[in-house]
């Protein structure tokens, strides 16, 4: 059994290759750009990961993982233009770069491609893999354009942000180790139980980015703290402090957020400590990680094969950037 790392290093060999024609090197060149920005490539290693859980990696879960990750990329290029953003990673977005109509086009291209990939694949289960991806995909735009809609809210429940995170982030987590399953060969209970696995860390995941963007070292983090309460989004931390703050702390957060002081984040950071917040959000975290664990130990594999995603999953909730 690999491990993330090296499961990692063998799909860099195989996807750092060009994926577009040459030509028009106006459309292709953009695309090449943002590939070359990097990143830490999780969803396609989780579904080698999900393939070894259950067999020797097949050749054809390679090419299911480079569709993964080039709609992975599709996502980020039209996300950066949805939220204006001007860096992905510490470099120029696409469209920063060479415009909106261009960044457009150039997420389009890899959302093409990816499905040269996914008809690469000549096994009987090409029908149920297509089937889980395209499902994803469609989640994944619906986590988007919720986002977007709370964005207009004034409030957003608990229940709703869940979901909504469940679309945009979890559901890809899920379905990468899903498919890497079925490639190995695993009956639909295990498949299940494997998905189940991944939504939770997904859930626990960004139970942990939004802990650490508020609570964090910011020479661990790499990023400024505070900058989603400065951005006043609607996070993790910010609906428990509106369900539980008093009724004055929830008039001073109401406040904060339309007024913008210079002081803000220290402000909304006092109010989250003294409702408990930062130890609610590790519990939250913690309850997330164990739901993931108990669908783990329930697939019907020998241990030592779960040993690899074990371990990426307690690094991923542990870490502290």
């Amino acid at each position: 059994m690999k491990n993330f790392e090296e499961l990692s290093n063998e799909f860099l060999i195989r996807f750092n290759k060009n994926h577009f024609p040459a030509q028009p090197s106006t459309l292709y060149g953009p695309a090449d750009y943002f590939l070359g920005v990097g990143g830490k490539r999780i969803r396609p290693v989780l579904c080698l990961m999900g393939n070894e859980l259950f067999d020797e990696i097949n050749e054809e879960a390679y090419h299911v993982a480079t569709a993964i990750e080039l709609f992975h990329n599709f996502t980020l290029v039209h996300d950066d233009i949805m939220d204006n953003a001007p860096l992905r990673r510490g470099m120029q977005t696409v469209h920063e770069k060479y415009g909106v109509p261009t960044a457009l086009l150039a997420g389009d291209i890899m959302f093409i491609v990816a499905y040269n990939y996914l008809n690469k694949i000549k096994t009987a289960n090409l029908e149920k893999i297509i089937h889980v991806y395209n499902k994803t995909a469609m989640e994944v735009c619906e986590g988007q354009q919720i986002d977007m809609d709370y964005e207009k809210k004034e409030q957003v429940s608990m229940d709703e942000y869940l979901h909504m995170i469940e679309l945009k982030t979890s559901v890809l987590l899920a379905a990468s180790l899903q498919l890497g399953a079925i490639l190995g060969g695993a009956g639909d209970g295990n498949q299940q139980h494997l998905y189940q696995f991944g939504k939770n860390l997904g859930l626990a995941f960004q139970v942990q980015d939004d802990y650490l963007d508020a609570f964090g070292d910011p020479l661990k983090f790499g990023k400024q703290v505070g900058g989603d309460i400065i951005a006043n989004k609607k996070t993790f931390l910010l609906i428990k402090a509106l369900e539980t703050a008093s009724p004055p702390q929830v008039e001073t957060i109401k406040e904060l957020i339309k007024t913008n002081p210079a002081d803000k984040v220290n402000q909304m950071l006092s109010i989250f400590k003294s409702c408990g917040i930062d130890e609610w959000a590790k519990e939250l975290k913690e309850k997330y990680m164990q739901t993931a664990f108990k669908h783990l130990d329930d697939i019907a594999v020998l241990s030592i094969r779960k040993k690899p995603l074990m371990e990426l999953a307690e690094f991923l909730v542990q870490r502290e950037y």
